[in-house]
């Protein structure tokens, strides 16, 4: 008992920690920002109207990588062989990226190395798999492509997602949460690094909602994507947890990135480039505020995307074929409030322009 209590203390310590060194840092990054004149300017396809130093989630990955190395450090040498090459490889490029720009093809060629060194270091560490996932025999070739895949999507579509105040951030700490929540009540490891990775959101959110002090940038933003998708993936390989909570959880971003991509290339634009037909920057042309548009996407997590994964998770061990249908039915009401939120802003956008030329 009294090993536990201090585990526990240990553990909130770390927590606290790790959001106090994420604030610190990101205060740090604002004046250096200032000092190399990284800033985003306001333009079309930007929602906001000052220029606002960027790559302030250089102070998340910071505190990420001290938090998690303090609560892994009793654990060995296999979460940090797996998971801290991939974390420097994608903030890396992420930072330089927000500090010049590089070529959308070397920015991918990164992320999929990282993906790639998480999946297969699992693979040959076998004791980072649960027992069952490691022996899936002819099957571990074709779930570890589509496992690399789908963090190198996360990636990508978090960075999508990075354009309102707060917005990326409220979305990783509450998916993190959650899942940190269930994995920690479940008995199942890997809960105290995903809160961990929760506080560094949390140290870093004042300064960036509802006022943006400072922006994360594609450094903080591709760490993100990969840390969400990681802790996804692992959290689907535990019998203990419904495998579809992580996706539930996601399908507001997944939602709008990945309907947005398809719609683009069906209407043969260059869907890679830089644009502003997400959902929530439709909303912002319609005048929503950037408050209020993160409250819907959060309103859609707490009413809808949580309630859902409680309802999976109230009985041990759920399995896949009771869990399967309730996250389809979750993305198709995401789906169906996309497709609708999407002619709505379209036709409102229309109205105030006819408006403004009568």
């Amino acid at each position: 008992m009294a090993f536990a209590y201090e585990a526990c203390l240990a553990g909130i310590a770390i927590v606290v920690a790790t959001a106090a060194l994420a604030s610190i840092v990101t205060a740090l990054a604002i004046r250096y920002a200032h000092h190399r004149r990284l800033f985003d300017l306001p333009g079309q396809r930007r929602a906001h109207r000052v220029p606002t130093p960027r790559g302030g989630g250089i102070a998340i990955v910071v505190a990420m990588v001290a938090g998690g190395c303090a609560c892994m450090a009793g654990e060995g040498t296999t979460w940090l062989v797996l998971l801290l090459p991939p974390v420097l490889g994608v903030a890396g490029v992420g930072w330089l990226d927000d500090h010049g720009g590089l070529s959308a093809l070397k920015r991918f060629v990164v992320h999929v190395l990282a993906a790639a060194w998480m999946v297969a270091g699992a693979i040959l560490l076998q004791d980072a798999l649960p027992p069952h996932v490691a022996r899936a025999g002819a099957l571990m070739p074709l779930a570890a492509v589509a496992a690399a895949l789908a963090v190198v999507w996360s990636i990508n579509l978090h960075n999508f997602m990075d354009g309102l105040n707060g917005l990326l951030t409220l979305q990783a700490m509450f998916v993190l949460a959650v899942l940190a929540a269930l994995a920690l009540l479940r008995g199942v490891p890997g809960g105290m690094p995903m809160l961990v990775c929760g506080a560094a959101c949390a140290g870093f959110l004042p300064f960036n909602f509802p006022r943006a002090r400072i922006f994360m940038g594609d450094v903080g933003s591709g760490v993100l994507g990969f840390v969400v998708g990681a802790g996804v993936l692992w959290q689907a390989m535990h019998p203990d947890i419904a495998p579809t909570s992580g996706l539930v959880l996601c399908s507001a971003f997944v939602t709008d990135a990945t309907c947005t991509l398809v719609s683009r290339m069906l209407h043969g634009r260059r869907w890679y480039s830089a644009h502003r037909e997400h959902l929530y920057q439709w909303l912002v042309r319609c005048g929503f505020s950037h408050a209020r548009i993160v409250a819907l996407y959060m309103g859609w997590n707490l009413l809808v995307a949580l309630p859902v994964v409680g309802w999976m998770n109230r009985v041990p061990h759920p399995s896949m074929s009771t869990t399967l249908v309730p996250a389809i039915t979750v993305h198709a009401v995401a789906l169906a409030a996309w497709w609708f939120g999407k002619r709505w802003c379209l036709r409102h956008v229309r109205e105030r322009s006819a408006h403004a030329a009568a």
